[in-house]
């Protein structure tokens, strides 16, 4: 054990992040048992977005992140499983586009203003 105090903070901090590591690996293992026994788009979802929790947390790597999307999506595939994307409805308010005031329509369609080119002052002869 170590007696420095920024030793020991250390240790606390490697075992909290051991702890939350070690609870993201089991989540994903639970998703790809799950999927195994009973193929489903839901369950392919829940295996996807498990790794991708993974990802964002750098506990994996994007390459076998990929791979493993990959191959569970080539096991559903080969299942029968429909892959298709699971879509949210969007609350009626937000699909209704919002109104633009006059004034701000107006100064978007009026074009810009040219500045006029610089005249070149004539060169000057040396003697």
């Amino acid at each position: 054990m170590p007696i420095i105090k920024s030793a020991i903070k250390r240790v606390k901090q490697a075992n909290v992040r051991r702890d939350r590591n070690v609870a993201t690996k089991r989540a994903i293992k639970a998703a790809m048992k799950a999927f195994e026994a009973k193929p489903s788009s839901a369950a392919l979802s829940k295996v996807h977005s498990e790794l991708d929790k993974a990802l964002k947390k750098n506990l994996l790597h994007k390459n076998t992140v990929a791979r493993r999307k990959a191959s569970v999506a080539a096991k559903a595939k080969a299942a029968g499983v429909k892959l298709t994307a699971a879509k949210k409805a969007a609350p009626a308010a937000a699909k209704a586009p919002a109104k633009k005031s006059p004034a701000k329509t107006a100064a978007a369609k009026k074009p810009a203003a040219k500045k006029p080119v610089a005249k070149k002052a004539p060169a000057k002869k040396s003697a």
